[in-house]
C-alpha cells in the first residue's frame, strides 16, 4: 500500500494514516483501494483490537481527487466513460462499507478538513475526535451532484437528526468542529497538538474491554440501527448476551471486582 500506512507499534491499537499529504489526502483510486485493503488487514489481525484513522499533513481528507485518478479501477480498462465513472463510484462506496463493517472499532482523529468523501470517512468510523478549527462539509451539492453520497445520507441523520442533516446537506455549507460537537457529530474537540493522543486514549479505553464484548457491541449497534422494531433489537441482544456467558468473562469480571484488580479477559 503506497498511500495508506498501518503503524502496529502500539500493540493492540493500530494507527492507520492516509498518506497523500501533497493532495490533502484526496480520495484517489489508489488511496481508496489501499484503505479498503488496510481495513481488511485490521479486521483479520487478532493482535489489533482498535484502530485510529488519521490523515498525514495539513488535513484529514479533502474529498474526491478532482484532478483525476492515479490508477484505474481494475476491470475498467476497456470501459467507456459511464462504466469507468460508475466503477470509480462503486470502488469508493465499497471502501466506506469496509470501514463501517471492519471487525474492529475505528476512532477517527480528524484535523484540518473533512469534506465530501472525507466527511464520509469520518461518519463511517465508530467514534470521531476533532482538532479545534477542523472544517466539515457535505459539499457534493456544490458541484452539481446530490449530497446523498457514499453513505452520508445514511450516517449523518442517524448522528445529528434528520432536520440538522437536511440543513447541512441541502446548503452544502462548511461547519467547524465546535458546531460538529454541539450537534453530536463528533465526541470531543481537542487542540490539534493533542489530537492523536486523545484518539489513542479513547482507543485504549475500548481495547480494555473483552474481545467478545467489543466485537458484539460493534456488530449489534450496526445491526440494530436498522432494526424494524424493539422486539427485533431485543431478540438480537438476547442472543449476544447468552453467547457471551460461554466466554467465561462474566465470571472473570466478578472475580476481578471481588479481588479489586483489572479483569484478565479470555480471548475468543
Amino acid at each position: 500500500m503506497s498511500t495508506v500506512e498501518i503503524d502496529r507499534s502500539r500493540g493492540e491499537v493500530a494507527v492507520v494514516t492516509l498518506n497523500r499529504p501533497e493532495r490533502m489526502n484526496a480520495l484517489s483510486v489508489g488511496l481508496v483501494t489501499d484503505l479498503r485493503e488496510a481495513m481488511n488487514q485490521i479486521s483479520h489481525d487478532r493482535g489489533i483490537r482498535v484502530a485510529v484513522l488519521r490523515g498525514a499533513g495539513r488535513g484529514f481528507c479533502a474529498g474526491a481527487d478532482v484532478k483525476g485518478a492515479d490508477v484505474r479501477v481494475p476491470g475498467t480498462e476497456a470501459m467507456g466513460e459511464l462504466g469507468t465513472i460508475y466503477k470509480m463510484q462503486q470502488n469508493l462506496a465499497e471502501t466506506i462499507l469496509a470501514l463501517h463493517e471492519c471487525e474492529k472499532p475505528i476512532v477517527a482523529a480528524i484535523h484540518g478538513a473533512a469534506v465530501g468523501g472525507g466527511l464520509a470517512l469520518a461518519l463511517a468510523s465508530d467514534l470521531r475526535i476533532a482538532a479545534e478549527g477542523t472544517r466539515f462539509g457535505a459539499v457534493f451539492i456544490r458541484v452539481g451532484l446530490s449530497s446523498c453520497d457514499v453513505g452520508v445520507s445514511y450516517f449523518l441523520p442517524r448522528l445529528v437528526g434528520a432536520g440538522r442533516a437536511a440543513e447541512l446537506m441541502l446548503t452544502g455549507r462548511h461547519f467547524d468542529a465546535a458546531e460538529a460537537e454541539r450537534i453530536g457529530m463528533v465526541h470531543a474537540v481537542v487542540p490539534e497538538s493533542g489530537l492523536l493522543d486523545a484518539a489513542l486514549e479513547k482507543a485504549r479505553e475500548i481495547a480494555a474491554n473483552s474481545e467478545y464484548g467489543v466485537w458484539m457491541t460493534k456488530r449489534g449497534l450496526a445491526t440494530n440501527l436498522d432494526a424494524p422494531s424493539l422486539r427485533h433489537a431485543i431478540e438480537l441482544e438476547n442472543r449476544q448476551q447468552v453467547l457471551g456467558t460461554f466466554t467465561g468473562n462474566m465470571i472473570e469480571a466478578m472475580h476481578a471486582f471481588q479481588e479489586k484488580r483489572p479483569p484478565r479477559w479470555k480471548p475468543l
